[in-house]
């Protein structure tokens, strides 16, 4: 469609349109197909228009009113639907669920407004707010704003300066696990035939710690049993022969691994190696969170494992991945959430 297409402009100005070029013809006796190429229009549709006027004079040439159903909600109303789905949880509204669905959101409308919608048309409204159904992030009902807060205002600045002063490195850590049926993802297949992927019916797991810098540096290690202090303690001993020299600042959260005795004692005995804890309920603060996504649910969510030995191969595969791509680890950084870090 052209940019000057006459089907792009609204009725009204059409109307004045057809005005203008008939009132040129007939009163200043200008030729049609000049009054044609001035407005940028087609000839055929100034003759249309002449030809109009001259079977039903002026009135021919007003807009006529446009067809089909007027709508049932006012502009006032889709608005106040759009602060209702944007600015409140549905359980604020008395609803039993959390996340708004078609029917919840027909329900509050014939509860507001008094109007009823098919299931088809609430969708169709919904869209036209510029709605889209989409995964909700979870969040803790234990999560403290305010020490959330405090982290990116004054604590981790306190704990940069600090590495900064020392020569010292900064690294964020976590620990996850993945089991041997965990799948990601999606296939193409047929309409209305599910595909299958067949893999190993038995059930076996590993876990595994990873750490990273902004700078892009990552250390990781896999392990078959659970992650308690003696496993994060070795992590934490191999990081030190790593960093050559230079002391450590590594940031974790509450894991019991992180906070027993053990440990504590451990980091006491060290004058390299210093632990800070991030707020609690806060993932979101912690960019080691972006490696879970890349190697489970990016790698090892796409394809099927036979053994724990296969599975092991896999994850240290999809870890070694990570580990040789800098540029995707700093990427990691670019999150919003974690954009104190690098301020």
């Amino acid at each position: 469609m052209r940019e000057d297409d006459g089907r792009k402009l609204s009725h009204a100005t059409l109307e004045e349109l057809r005005f203008r070029a008939v009132r040129q013809i007939v009163e200043q006796n200008a030729h049609p197909a000049e009054v044609a190429a001035v407005l940028g229009l087609a000839r055929s549709t100034v003759y249309s228009w002449l030809a109009q006027f001259e079977a039903g004079g002026w009135e021919a040439l007003a807009a006529r009113p446009v067809p089909g159903r007027p709508p049932k909600l006012s502009p006032t109303q889709l608005q106040r639907l759009y602060g209702f789905i944007v600015g409140t949880d549905p359980r604020q509204l008395s609803f039993g669920f959390a996340l708004w669905t078609r029917e919840m959101v027909g329900q509050l409308i014939h509860r507001e407004f008094g109007v009823r919608l098919e299931i088809s048309s609430v969708g169709r409204v919904l869209r036209s707010l510029g709605l889209s159904p989409q995964r909700p992030l979870r969040r803790a009902y234990e999560k403290d704003p305010e020490a959330v807060a405090r982290w990116k205002r004054d604590t981790y600045p306190a704990i940069r300066a600090q590495a900064k002063r020392e020569g010292a490195l900064v690294y964020f850590a976590d620990e996850a696990g993945i089991r041997s049926d965990y799948h990601a993802g999606t296939t193409w297949a047929p309409v209305g035939q599910t595909p299958v992927v067949r893999g190993s019916g038995r059930r076996f797991s590993i876990n595994m710690i990873s750490a990273i810098t902004p700078g892009g540096t990552m250390r990781f290690t896999v392990h078959e049993g659970r992650v308690n202090s003696a496993v994060f303690i070795e992590f934490c001993r191999k990081l030190l022969h790593d960093a050559h020299g230079r002391p450590v600042h590594l940031i974790v959260d509450g894991h019991r691994a992180h906070t027993a005795k053990a440990t504590r004692d451990f980091v006491a005995t060290r004058e390299d190696l210093t632990l800070h804890f991030l707020p609690g309920y806060s993932p979101e603060l912690n960019p080691d969170e972006w490696v879970w996504k890349n190697v489970k649910h990016d790698q090892l969510g796409k394809t099927t494992t036979r053994s724990q030995h296969d599975l092991e191969t896999k994850a240290r595969s999809a870890l070694h991945r990570v580990q040789r791509l800098p540029q995707l680890i700093r990427s990691f950084f670019a999150d919003p959430h974690l954009a104190y870090i690098t301020a």
